[in-house]
């Protein structure tokens, strides 16, 4: 392994609805796999047959504006959920290449509408629900 190409999340971005979000500090995209247990006579072990999955993430935001809580309070608020095509992208351009992953159908789970504390930076956390996804580039 070529120490060079270890990627660094500096390099990170991550896009909202075609808007770029620079703000973000941090991103995570996770599939999870819905498994049911089979047995089979004549084995002791437990056999797993996928049933589904579910799309979770979350990332962390810079508080610089009222981005989320605008894109989310008053939809939520009138029973309407608001739902996003997310991307994001790692392109360190000393490393093999460019990954990036497209989300679609992604809904919030809960928004910060506000907080604070002294001499304190702000960032607030933003977990995420998606049903769909592209692997869009890969290294």
């Amino acid at each position: 392994m070529d120490v060079k190409n270890v990627i660094n999340g500096s390099y990170g971005s991550v896009w909202v609805d075609n808007e770029l979000w620079g703000e973000v500090d941090s991103f995570s995209a996770t599939v999870n796999i819905d498994y049911e247990d089979v047995n089979i006579a004549g084995s002791l072990a437990t056999h797993k047959k996928q049933t589904g999955w579910n799309g979770t993430g979350s990332m962390t935001v810079k508080k610089v504006n009222s981005r989320v809580a605008k894109k989310a309070a008053n939809a939520v608020k009138n029973g309407i959920v608001p739902r996003m095509k997310v991307v994001g992208k790692l392109a360190d351009p000393d490393a093999l290449g460019v990954e990036r992953v497209a989300l679609y159908d992604v809904t919030f789970d809960s928004f910060i509408l506000m907080n604070f504390e002294q001499k304190t930076t702000i960032t607030n956390e933003i977990p995420f629900a998606f049903s769909d996804y592209d692997l869009v580039d890969t290294i």
